[in-house]
């Protein structure tokens, strides 16, 4: 884990000339996918998970005897966490809902705007090697409250061709009964354009792999996605309030994640950087999944030593991570210089893992710089607004000469017209 100051960080930025990534065999691959998935349909999907995922598929469909089979393979200990979790998570976005509303003007002017949820929504949820149910919730229960009332999920499945049993459970409890076993670049190819089984959707959300973020950028247009989600980050803030280890176990919790994932500490304090990369690497040693953790801290982590709190945040904002923790003294005082941040946590009780299975505010979040300008799935994302607009007849004829004025500027006479036809109608 390299330490540097401030200075040298944006120094680093400067001189680094953007690099684009050779994706040509990638696209070519993801493309095909889809190709032959518009083309050949379900017996496409069949194929590629029986190439893929080494699983032969007799149908596409989780019957509801998998389902029943699922609950007696998962704990009483696990749904209880569950049913805690989903119960905070709809209470915050709960807090989301937005109302058609109208606005009454002077000459009995109507103006307003119309919110409507999606028709259908397909939800990704990665699977095979591991399990995510808490994504299930995440996903599923922002577009619930946003009324729509068709969302279904496409997984990959296991080595023994079922769906695991937690991300079964978690469907269950949040409201979809509807999970596809596919997988891949496949999956949102079918959620993107229908097959014989899959009926397509309006939208499609939730994270996956270089594949699955790919064929989502090819496939957007025709349908509305989330957004494209790079690897994990996370950047904690630390003054010399903040506990090592916490600090430390916090970095690892997100560079578990692959090894292209980005933690990245900025201290106050050279001592306490020196402090931090000893303990990341004691830590490192006694996880689980270090032989993923140890490339992710050596390729990508970083401690940067700033000035002060003030020279941080601008580190903080350069950077616009996923995650953002603020481990410093009395964090509210200083929330309100982050610019850009998908999540914000505050303190040192307040650690990822807590943001991302149970708090409440959705996990889903922007990645690789674009909390510049992106925001964490919401149910805002699961609308559609409409404008809504009533002139009377006298409030038209009103504004009539200006409506003329500006499209003949235009050039559009046509819609000129449509304003004079009724303008000379009053006149005859």
């Amino acid at each position: 884990m390299r330490i540097l100051t401030a200075e040298e960080f944006f120094a680093e930025r400067k001189q680094t000339s953007p690099t684009i990534t050779n994706e040509e065999k990638l696209d070519r691959a993801v493309l095909d996918i889809i190709h032959n998935v518009r083309k050949q349909k379900d017996s496409a999907l069949i194929n590629y998970t029986e190439q893929f995922d080494g699983v032969t598929l007799d149908s596409l469909f989780v019957t509801e005897e998998e389902f029943e089979e699922a609950k007696t393979q998962v704990g009483d200990e696990f749904i209880s966490a569950l049913n805690e979790a989903k119960n905070n998570i709809q209470a915050f976005h709960e807090a989301q809902k937005e109302q058609t509303w109208f606005m009454e003007k002077d000459n009995d002017i109507l103006l307003g705007q119309k919110v409507t949820p999606l028709d259908r929504v397909g939800v990704y949820i990665p699977g095979g090697k591991a399990a995510y149910p808490s994504s299930v919730l995440m996903d599923v229960i922002p577009a619930k409250i946003a009324g729509v009332k068709n969302i279904v999920i496409t997984t990959p499945p296991q080595q023994d061709g079922k769906v695991s049993p937690y991300v079964l459970a978690a469907a269950e409890l949040a409201g979809v009964n509807t999970v596809f076993k596919v997988g891949g670049a496949q999956a949102i190819a079918a959620l993107a354009y229908g097959t014989e089984t899959i009926s397509k959707v309006d939208k499609i959300v939730g994270p996956g792999n270089a594949y699955v973020a790919r064929a989502k950028k090819w496939v957007y247009g025709d349908v509305a996605i989330d957004m494209i989600a790079g690897p994990s980050e996370i950047l904690v803030v630390a003054d010399e309030t903040a506990p090592v280890p916490y600090v430390a176990a916090d970095l690892l919790s997100q560079a578990e994640h692959d090894e292209s994932a980005s933690a990245i500490c900025v201290t106050t304090s050279a001592e306490q950087a020196l402090l931090i990369k000893t303990e990341v690497n004691k830590q490192a040693e006694q996880l689980e999944r270090k032989d993923i953790i140890k490339p992710s801290i050596q390729d990508n982590g970083k401690i940067i030593i700033a000035e002060n709190l003030h020279a941080a945040f601008d580190v903080v904002n350069e950077i616009a991570p996923e995650h953002l923790e603020l481990m410093i003294e009395n964090p509210r005082d200083y929330v309100e210089l982050v610019k850009h941040a998908g999540a914000i946590f505050m303190g040192h009780y307040s650690p990822e893992p807590l943001g991302d299975y149970f708090a409440g505010p959705n996990h889903t979040l922007p990645t690789n710089g674009t909390a510049r300008f992106a925001s964490p799935l919401g149910v805002y994302d699961f609308i559609k607004k409409s404008s809504i607009i009533q002139y009377s007849k006298d409030a038209l004829l009103q504004s009539a000469d200006s409506i003329i004025t500006l499209a003949n500027v235009e050039g559009l006479t046509a819609h000129a017209n449509s304003i004079k036809i009724r303008k000379e109608e009053k006149n005859a």
